[in-house]
């Protein structure tokens, strides 16, 4: 039975007992333990269930790769399934349940499933499910979505809080082993700013445990000499239980810290997402241990030689009293050596190699080990936990030369480097036929934006796995990051270590060799998925010879391990069924995250009012002082009118209409977008965005532009002005900005990658204020300043720079409503300020500010459009008679091929007009234009639909701007328009611009 040892435990502070519950069980641990150490020590071996035969399932591995100890943590608000029993750390007071079985994890009904592998091999579901037909909705589905899943989703609200981080350094190391502290030491002796991550609590990675010496000193002593000297460099932070999650392209590392996840009841965010941007990065993320195929490997009690000695080590926990050590290579020995000064009992180690082991096989019998040579296990015997193991010749077919009574097996098949940092931005990988696993090929390294490498594997990660290589190798990794970074390298020499002689691992993809099915169809590769040695063979069989077809035909790899255990395996059985090489059938793709990051750090603190912040002008605190009726646009709140008591909605519109239009209004322009486009081609980025020239555009000037996607349809238009040869600012609409800033740096990352321009969204570094109305230029000589806003100063379509009264203003003379405007940018830490000092000028003239209500409704008393009411995503430039806006001299720009299609160019597509009811009244929203005749679904048939529609104070009538069948040749015509009571109003076709045609008010 496992155990607490009296010996061992390194990790845990055994004066704190901490009391936790599995399955409703009461059980007690210690400060220190993770929870699959704590369970071992109570005896609890079966950990979980399988998910597909249900067999039981115990902890295999001590680390991140663990694929079968998943458990449901936590209750309500704090619950989260699918936690690694490995990586999860005690805390009083833990509660956890176990996944994928029913009733009981000891008795479970499907298990049934595995008395019919013969009816669920690789691939099964392909081929099942399809007759009777109808069986599939009644039948076949709902078992398979019973059966889905391992935990379960959880239903309550997430009690916890997370965070995301943002931090910039020359040179991250991750992995908090003896090799990423090696070369984090070396990195950060040159100067650079370094940034240490490791995933566990603990320093030193296996070499505490694996032992050695490094510069004379025993290796922990070593570590801790290390991590002293790091903690007193400034420029070097480290941080525990902190995982490398990715690596993207240009130096960008995710870093994913379990803030309390050890310590729930602590204040302060539950994980913390780090968003890292770096000019090196040194993966330092050592190797993990590969299991062995041999029949009955999944039965609980079978684990890794290097978690068996973990537990031992590490926690002072024994995994049992009789432990038998199968093996191809010489760390295993380290295991039985352990585990034989801890008091218990070894009875044989079997390694697979003729040859047997070096110096620690020599070790391992003098201390009364028997050691058995060119043999191999069999099958392992019992069904919930171990009970023996039948040893045969590894070379056979597994003739049973021995049966061995035992409660643990330790099994180690070699050790495979951690590549998925380095691959994850395109490192390619070697295969070492000596180590028989995949390692970096510094040939073909990540690179970066300019080409260059950017990931430096070391120590084991990058395929060394003695100590004394492994720190050299570190060394060299780090001295050359920080080199590559733009530093100094230390000339500090490499520490040294002792190497061990060790003989050369013999790979062993099936044990024993000739295994028949009997014994195939019971070794398993990945332990979660239940795939089978026997399940990769007849992949390859039925014609899945690429790696990936195979990984998704069997579902080798696709657990929430990913494959750490299971991959190498796979490959080389996959590779062996082909008579193929290894390097030949390749590996899978490696994607991030390296292991599973939770939901909540990936959104950080955007949920409740945090999701989707409400953005809010500098003039906002004096729109809520006003009362203002606030509507969305986007993600800002803008007033959509100013109501005084007593007035509705549509009587306060009416009056901020008649007084801009009388005298003079204000309206916080601050929203619309701002962006700055800079460099020596940014004209030449413009002429392609925008429809028209936007590179002839003279400083001083500006015009007033379109954009379309590349289908050719309108996606937004604003005013640029040229604010010198290489600047432009462009204005968007105010539900553009943010997307029309990305979709420029699209483009320029895309597509346009070696044009030399920069970009920069300024919308909330200014604000902007429009003073509208015959009086707007009395208004503004009032303020006084250097600022001249003479027609013959600054005229129509023209911008200046100066002050205005105290405030130093950028003026654009444009106009959205018809009337003299001018838009006035200032800082905006002095809107408000400058806001008022407007109102007050204006008093005199009844001054008030307006909504976006009535501008709109002035906006459309011109014939102006409006982004998202005439457009609508299938609408082109030429439907709104815009064709002016079109340049015939370019090229080409964003949707220019587009708009040549056929569809697009037909002359029966809806087209912008002007409406007028007969009597007056407005049309009502979303109407549609009545045609004669029915469609084949009996509905009346259409020939046009209103986008704008209000009620014009300014002309005492309902106007209607709308999209209407060959609407231009149709004016005078009068049609009709449906009404939500069913009746229908009509109304005369005529020019889109209701008021002012000529333009004089506004040029005044």
């Amino acid at each position: 039975m496992s155990t607490r040892l009296a010996t061992g435990g390194r990790l845990l502070n055994k004066g704190k007992q901490l009391h936790f519950t599995f399955n409703d069980k009461r059980m007690i641990g210690y400060e220190g333990d993770t929870l699959a150490s704590a369970l071992l020590a109570n005896d609890q071996m079966i950990m979980g269930r399988s998910f597909k035969y249900h067999r039981p399932r115990g902890v295999v591995a001590s680390g991140a790769e663990e694929p079968n100890a998943l458990v449901n943590l936590g209750v309500g608000g704090k619950f989260e399934p699918n936690q690694r029993a490995t990586t999860t750390e005690l805390f009083e007071g833990l509660s956890c349940t176990s996944q994928n079985h029913w009733p009981s994890l000891e008795f479970d009904i499907g298990a049934i499933n595995n008395l019919m592998t013969g009816f669920f091999p690789a691939g099964f579901y392909y081929k099942t499910f399809m007759a009777p037909r109808a069986a599939w909705k009644h039948i076949f589905e709902p078992i398979v979505r019973q059966s889905a899943g391992l935990g379960k989703a959880p239903k309550d609200r997430d009690a916890d809080t997370y965070e995301h981080f943002y931090v910039f350094v020359d040179v991250v190391v991750i992995g908090g082993g003896v090799a990423g502290l090696q070369a984090a030491r070396a990195a950060g002796a040159s100067g650079a700013k370094v940034l240490l991550m490791e995933q566990t609590p603990a320093w030193g990675g296996r070499s505490p445990v694996d032992g050695g010496e490094v510069n004379g000193k025993p290796v922990t002593e070593y570590v801790e000499d290390l991590v002293g000297e790091l903690e007193a460099m400034e420029n070097v932070t480290l941080h525990t239980r902190m995982m490398g999650a990715g690596v993207y392209d240009h130096g960008y590392v995710l870093g994913y810290e379990r803030v309390k996840d050890h310590a729930p009841s602590k204040s302060g965010p539950r994980h913390r997402l780090w968003r890292i941007r770096t000019k090196q990065i040194v993966t330092a993320t050592g190797a993990i241990e590969r299991p062995l195929s041999f029949s009955g490997n999944d039965v609980p009690g079978v684990m890794l030689a290097s978690a068996i000695r973990d537990y031992a080590s590490e926690y002072g926990v024994s995994a049992g009293d009789r432990t038998v050590v199968v093996t191809n290579n010489d760390d295993a020995y380290r295991s039985a050596i352990i585990l034989k000064r801890a008091g218990l009992e070894v009875p044989l180690i079997v390694d697979a190699r003729a040859t047997g082991g070096g110096t620690l096989a020599d070790e391992a019998i003098g201390l009364g080990i028997r050691v058995e040579n060119g043999k191999g296990i069999a099958k392992v015997k019992g069904a919930k936990r171990v009970t023996g193991v039948s040893i045969c010749a590894h070379a056979g077919e597994g003739a049973v030369l021995e049966d061995i009574s035992c409660d643990v097996v330790a099994m180690s098949g070699g050790w495979s480097p951690v590549v998925h940092l380095w691959s994850h931005c395109g490192g390619k990988l070697i295969w070492d036929d000596e180590k028989a696993h995949f390692r970096p090929d510094p040939t073909r390294a990540p690179t970066n934006q300019n080409g260059v490498s950017f990931v430096i594997p070391a120590g084991s990660a990058n395929g060394p796995l003695d100590l004394s290589a492994v720190v050299v190798d570190a060394h060299e990794a780090g001295k050359a990051a920080a080199k590559a970074a733009g530093f100094k390298s230390t000339r500090k020499a490499a520490p040294k270590g002792v190497r061990q002689s060790e003989n050369a691992m013999e790979p062993v993809w099936l044990m024993p060799q000739g295994a028949g099915p009997e014994l195939r169809i019971k070794s398993f590769l990945d332990y979660q998925n239940d795939v089978k040695v026997s399940d990769v063979r007849l992949a390859a069989q039925e014609g899945y010879e690429s790696v990936e077809h195979t990984k998704r035909y069997t579902t080798l790899g696709m657990a929430t391990d990913q494959g750490k255990l299971s991959n190498i395996n796979g490959l080389a059985t996959l590779a062996g069924q082909l008579n193929a090489k290894i390097p030949a059938v390749g590996t899978t793709t490696f994607r991030p995250p390296y292991t599973p990051i939770s939901l909540g750090s990936i959104a950080g603190e955007a949920r409740d009012a945090m999701f989707q912040p409400l953005r809010r002008t500098p003039l906002h605190d004096f729109h809520e002082g006003q009362s203002a009726f606030f509507e969305p646009v986007g993600h800002w709140r803008r007033p959509y009118c100013y109501p005084r008591a007593g007035e509705s909605h549509a009587q306060a519109v009416k009056r901020e209409i008649l007084q801009t239009r009388n005298s003079v209004g204000l309206l916080d322009a601050s929203t619309l977008g701002k962006i700055i486009v800079k460099g020596p081609d940014a004209g030449k980025l413009l002429d392609m965005m925008y429809t028209n020239m936007m590179s002839s555009l003279k400083p001083g000037r500006c015009r007033y532009g379109l954009m379309c996607s590349e289908n050719g349809f309108l996606i937004d238009d604003g005013v640029v002005a040229r604010i010198d040869e290489d600047t432009f600012l462009c204005h968007t609409t105010t539900g553009g900005a943010d997307r029309i800033h990305g979709w420029m740096e699209d483009w320029l990352q895309c597509e346009w990658w070696d044009w030399k321009v920069y970009t920069a969204n300024m919308t909330e570094q200014y604000a902007q204020i429009a003073v509208v109305g015959p009086n707007a230029r009395n208004v503004i000589e009032k303020l006084g300043g250097d600022m001249n806003v003479s027609k013959e100063a600054l005229s129509f379509m023209e911008w200046k720079e100066g002050t205005i009264g105290n405030f130093d203003v950028r003026v654009f003379r444009i106009s959205f409503s018809g009337e003299l405007s001018y838009e006035i940018s200032v800082p905006a830490s002095q809107g408000l300020a400058f806001w008022n000092a407007l109102l007050e000028a204006g008093e005199e003239f009844g001054i008030m500010p307006y909504g976006t209500e009535a501008l709109h409704v002035m906006r459309a008393e011109k014939g102006f459009i409006m982004i998202g009411d005439e457009t609508d995503g299938t609408i082109i430039p030429q439907d709104l008679n815009l064709n002016w806006a079109i340049s015939k001299k370019k090229e080409d720009f964003l949707g220019k091929r587009a708009q040549a299609r056929d569809h697009m160019t037909d002359p029966d597509r809806w087209k912008l007009v002007g409406l007028e009811t007969l009597d007056s009244s407005v049309i009502p929203d979303g109407s549609y234009a009545i045609a004669d005749g029915k469609n084949a679904n009996g509905q009346r048939n259409t020939q046009g639909r209103v986008t704008s529609t209000y009620y014009s104070p300014t002309l005492e009538k309902g106007i209607a701007m709308g999209l209407v069948h060959r609407g231009p040749e149709r004016l005078g015509e009068v049609i009709k328009f449906n009404k939500l009571d069913g009746s229908v109003v009509e109304a005369k076709v005529v020019d889109p611009v209701f008021f002012d045609k000529e333009g004089k008010k506004q040029n005044v």
